[in-house]
């Protein structure tokens, strides 16, 4: 038998960032770059990232230049979990334990048309980090509703509104009995920092979900991103929490919950919305934290 083929090394010189260059491949005001940005500062070059087709693999990688300075692999939609679970096989077998190997994935990728590879790596709890950057459409494809979407929200296959809930996917995983599951949000930037570095020491299967919204899909001028990243936390539609071995605890609780409208004017895709539908929201979010401990 011959030589087995060799894994790639994990680069040591190189400064590990997103470069400018490779910023402008993707649309302004992109969610998803904070969510890159902070997991690449942080994470450093001990790492290896499995990306499935989504709008980060496509920022990621532009002709014969990739913006990740570690190893990186372009997966199919399906089944990036099954990838970075070969992969941390692979490094563990060369003593490389010290690698983090990182999902880092759209939520259609991850809750819609990946999400039985994710769930049996969980349920196996497989030792990698998964994140999933939501921007709540498959925006990849022209912005079509997925089940993260939340409910009324206009997309090009909901002209109505979504018709049904977002779903919890955060809750889901949790559910598994992994040790480690968090939400996140670009406009809070020291909470996503705080809780890659718990993921980052767990061993196990680890799940951050993070608000990454888009400004072409949700309908708001590119250079407010953060401010309507806060907005969705600030008003609870977007709650932050982490829960470790089986125990929820909630990361930032906003001093005075500000109303569930002032999110919602901010985007022309919940222009539609009626008074009433916006009471409904409204009572939908605080019956969601009159149930949180």
């Amino acid at each position: 038998m011959g030589r087995p083929t060799p894994l790639p090394t994990i680069p040591r010189s190189r400064r590990f960032s997103l470069p400018p260059v490779m910023k402008g491949t993707a649309c302004e005001g992109c969610g998803a770059l904070p969510a890159a940005d902070l997991l690449a500062d942080l994470l450093g070059p001990k790492m290896a990232v499995i990306c499935p087709a989504s709008c980060a693999a496509t920022f990621s990688l532009s002709y014969t230049n990739a913006s990740w300075a570690v190893p990186f692999v372009h997966w199919i939609f399906e089944s990036a979990p099954a990838a970075a679970t070969g992969l941390r096989h692979a490094y563990d077998a060369r003593g490389m334990r010290d690698v983090q190997v990182v999902c880092f994935a759209g939520d259609s990728g991850t809750l819609d048309i990946g999400f039985q590879a994710l769930s049996g790596a969980a349920s196996r709890n497989e030792n990698i980090l998964y994140i999933c950057y939501d921007n709540e459409v498959a925006m990849n494809t022209q912005g079509q509703a997925t089940s993260s979407s939340p409910a009324r929200a206009l997309t090009p296959t909901t002209p109505g509104g979504v018709p049904t809930l977002k779903k919890d996917a955060p809750r889901i995983m949790a559910a598994h009995g992994v040790p480690y599951v968090a939400t996140a949000a670009v406009s809070h930037l020291a909470d996503y920092r705080a809780k890659l570095k718990r993921a980052a020491r767990v061993r196990g299967f680890r799940y951050l979900h993070v608000l990454s919204p888009c400004p072409i899909a949700w309908g708001y001028p590119h250079n407010q991103t953060i401010e309507v990243t806060r907005a969705a936390v600030e008003t609870g539609m977007w709650m932050l929490y982490e829960i470790t071995d089986g125990r929820m605890k909630i990361t930032y609780r906003p001093k005075r919950r500000r109303p569930v409208r002032e999110y919602l004017a901010l985007q022309r895709r919940f222009a539609h919305l009626s008074r009433r539908e916006a009471q409904s929201l409204q009572k939908r979010v605080d019956e969601s934290w009159r149930a949180t401990p």
